[in-house]
């Protein structure tokens, strides 16, 4: 098969050419405001192109494999972020039925009838009581909910100003928001301690990515510390098993994390990491920095092209 052939060559194993790819939700099917986010049967079908052009293995074991020079050619990763319901319930069905593994990445501050603050802003947008958000007085401004391209353009909007404020200043925002718009929010979107279980004794991979999500760059060396201990020390209660690797937050290399939390991440005894950066790195791999991406062409040939391009691109480190 030629994607297999294009892969050899650029994925030739020992210590270069490993593909591993994120996600994040998995729905039973589309959402109007979201219709670029992957339903089941997009998902399976990538797990299927994958297969076909990939050896498909657990993150671990891809660390270890770099680690020893006895990493296989075209292997590839599956990696899931911040600990969403629908990746036990919708993803994990379709990794059984395909024979491959993935790892978890999740943040314990959620689990249990918890909610990320960006979810809280889309979830607010979605269950509205008006056609309309006035969030003048907090500095928000004023938004339309008339149509669906205004509910996603009121969404853009609204994360795109609290992103990067304070933890707990956004958090006070956001609370200030729904409580302007009158919205309820869901208590079943992220994973319970439960499904945290469930997939490990599924065999699935579980990871760390801190307690509440911060952006490390923006926490003290301390601050940021305590988030990666306990959201490693609470899932390894979880799952009664080591928690061998970790995911920065939101995983930019030099702004989101820096390497000063590199060095954290080695020091809390974790095998490896993973950031949100794009490609493949050049020469020997920096096992705490590794790239990731997502593919979301849905037909093969653009599928092969995506993942080997990917392979061809520079990423960025901290």
């Amino acid at each position: 098969m030629l994607g297999r052939a294009v892969m050899n060559t650029l994925s030739p194993g020992i210590d270069k050419g490993l593909s591993i790819l994120i996600y994040h939700r998995v729905l039973p099917h589309k959402d109007p405001l979201f219709p670029s986010e992957i339903d089941r049967n997009e998902f399976d079908l990538q797990i299927r192109l994958l297969k076909s052009c990939f050896n498909v293995i657990p993150l671990i074991d891809a660390v270890r494999g770099l680690r020893e020079g006895t990493l296989p050619p075209r292997a590839a990763c599956i990696t899931f972020d911040d600990g969403y319901a629908d990746n036990c319930e919708i993803a994990l069905p379709v990794l059984q039925a395909n024979q491959v593994s993935a790892t978890f990445f999740i943040a314990t501050g959620f689990l249990n009838g918890g909610l990320m603050w960006n979810d809280a802003v889309i979830e607010t947008v979605r269950n509205a009581a008006q056609r309309q958000i006035d969030a003048s007085s907090i500095g928000l401004g004023l938004h339309d909910l008339g149509s669906i391209e205004q509910g996603q353009q009121a969404i853009r909007k609204l994360i795109g100003a609290l992103k990067y404020l304070p933890f707990d200043e956004r958090a006070e925002q956001v609370k200030r928001l729904c409580e302007l718009a009158g919205a309820p929010l869901p208590g079943n979107l992220m994973m319970t301690s439960e499904q945290v279980k469930r997939l490990h004794t599924a065999g699935m991979g579980i990871g760390g990515h801190t307690v509440r999500h911060p952006i490390l760059a923006r926490l003290t060396a301390d601050e940021a510390g305590r988030e990666i201990a306990e959201g490693k020390d609470s899932l390894e209660k979880i799952i009664g098993a080591p928690v061998p690797l970790f995911a920065y937050p939101n995983g930019k290399p030099g702004a989101d994390y820096s390497r000063e939390h590199v060095e954290i991440v080695k020091a809390l005894k974790f095998e490896g990491a993973v950031s949100t950066a794009w490609g493949a790195q050049a020469g020997k791999p920096d096992l705490y920095q590794l790239p990731r991406f997502t593919p979301w062409d849905k037909t093969p040939v653009r599928f092969t092209v995506r993942m080997a391009k990917n392979l061809l691109t520079r990423a960025d480190v901290a």
